[in-house]
């Protein structure tokens, strides 16, 4: 067993099952990006991409600073700097073939919580032109109904008084009060770029943190609103949590004792908005797609991927199934995904430039299906607050003004609800992992005497609960889940 640090990795190449390690001098790095929310997609999507380049000799003024926002990042900072920053990146392919890099991107990984002003330093250092944010959906403090800026949060208050430092380190008061630095030393800004899973992520990114700038400081608003881009991007892989199975497969199969692996699926895509404004790497050299609009990139990943991740993981785990592989070894509840891709999701999209949709849509359900990655329904499941309202409910509601189908759609958040009542099928208790979880909880907990409370929430569904179309496909799918269960809910609406 050999330990993956900067002393150790040359000699990790060539062993039994080949492990590809940086090819380029790494003490050559230098940062350029700062990253917020160093977790595993960031560490299988977009180092990845930078490795890529490193490799090819190209972007090594790039390198990548990692920034634990919250108290428990330390785990990953002290996982990372232990090992100089090097981890393992296991791809798994659907054939059970595994293909493994160590990337060398990470160069340094600062705690916020711990020396918020070593943070806000680095930030504001001219080499630094790019601020990336990988801090899940509910990290931009959104307003689900209004689309507005929520500074009722006790940090974000805290980060607002009146000549208060970020010392709560907020990714708000960090950035904002970086760039405040950067502008009063005459110092260019940074990029803030998006990678989070929400559409228009940059665009919720410049009002978010905008709205948050315009509390504290207006002027400073003003200038951040005239100045920093903040680019649009689609980003896709799936990446599951690591387990400790995963560590013990990286050191069985490649004699590596690595404190945090990454393993994901082969597929990756990233399509980002070219709008930077001090540079960036040249990732289209690497399988990124620039372009000048994501949005139908980005609506077609949230409606037919994200939307159908919630469609099979809420029935699943109710008809005793645990990862997503699984279901997408039932035919029926594939046929159901199908469905719900082709005659509820794609026809709430335009066409999308270079995308074969039909094609896309079968490339999911392979990609669903892979044994070996090992995706938990326990973790498509989590969040739904956060991605429900986002993925799904556009869906409805746009179909139900274009007067087309809405009952598997409906299906899914009558699933949602159900599997809130935290109690499966078999009556073992569900962990509701959620932002929301108690008040979702006592919603649920009214469903079978008020078919409606779950989604009379106007923060997470608007007026959906007084549309009559969805209103009447929603109970009847509520009231079979519970009469008949998700097995046999699932095969009436396959049937009908």
């Amino acid at each position: 067993m050999t330990a993956l640090n900067a002393e150790t990795v040359a000699s990790l190449a060539g062993g039994d099952l080949p492990l590809a390690v940086p090819e380029y001098d790494r003490t050559r790095l230098r940062a350029g990006i700062v990253h917020l929310g160093v977790g595993g997609f960031h560490r299988a999507h977009q180092a990845m991409y930078l490795d890529r380049l490193m490799n090819a000799g190209k972007a090594l003024d790039w390198a990548i600073c990692g920034v634990g926002v919250l108290p428990h990042d330390a785990r990953m900072r002290d996982a990372l700097m232990s090992q100089d920053g090097l981890y393992t990146l296991v791809l798994k392919h659907p054939d059970g073939t595994l293909e493994g890099r160590v990337i060398g991107s990470i160069v340094e990984f600062l705690l916020a919580p711990d020396d918020p002003e070593a943070v806000l330093e680095r930030m504001a250092s001219p080499e630094i032109r790019i601020v990336s944010l990988t801090v899940t959906e509910g990290g931009y403090n959104v307003n689900p109904v209004t689309g507005e800026f929520d500074a009722a949060d006790p940090a974000v208050r805290a980060d607002l008084e009146p000549g208060a430092a970020p010392a709560t380190a907020t990714t708000f008061g960090l950035v904002t009060e970086a760039l405040r630095r950067r502008r009063d030393r005459g110092v260019p800004p940074f990029t803030v770029q998006s990678c989070d899973n929400i559409q228009g992520n940059g665009d919720v990114a410049r009002r978010m943190f905008t709205a948050f700038a315009r509390l504290k400081d207006p002027e400073l608003a003003a200038w951040i609103e005239e100045h920093v881009p903040f680019p649009n991007s689609m980003v896709d892989r799936i990446t599951p949590v690591t387990t400790d199975d995963d560590r013990a497969m990286v050191a069985e199969r490649f004699g590596v004792d690595d404190a945090w692996p990454v393993v994901a699926e082969p597929f990756t895509q990233w399509v980002v908005e070219d709008r930077f404004a001090a540079g960036r790497p040249p990732y289209e050299e690497v399988g990124a797609q620039l372009v000048d609009d994501v949005e139908p990139y980005e609506l077609m990943k949230l409606r037919l991927l994200n939307a159908s991740h919630q469609a099979l993981c809420y029935l699943g785990y109710l008809a005793g199934y645990r990862y997503a592989h699984e279901v997408c070894a039932d035919e029926t509840f594939v046929r159901f995904l199908r469905d719900y891709m082709a005659r509820e999701g794609a026809p709430t999209l335009r066409p999308v430039p270079g995308v074969d949709l039909e094609g896309y849509q079968a490339t999911l359900i392979e990609r669903f299906a892979n044994p070996h990655v090992r995706d938990t329904l326990a973790r498509l499941c989590a969040e739904s607050s956060d991605r429900i309202p986002k993925w799904l409910v556009p869906v409805i509601r746009a179909n139900l003004a274009a007067g087309g189908e809405v009952h598997r759609s409906a299906a899914v958040v009558a699933a949602w609800a159900r599997y809130d009542e935290a109690v499966d099928e078999q009556g073992e208790p569900i962990a509701i992992v959620d932002r929301l979880a108690d008040r979702l909880k006592a919603a649920a907990a009214r469903n079978r005497k008020d078919p409606l409370a779950f989604v009379r929430d106007e923060e997470l569904f608007g007026d959906l609960a007084t549309e009559p179309r969805f209103v009447e496909a929603y109970t009847a799918a509520l009231d079979s889940l519970h009469t008949l269960g998700a097995r046999a809910t699932v095969e009436n609406l396959v049937a009908g």
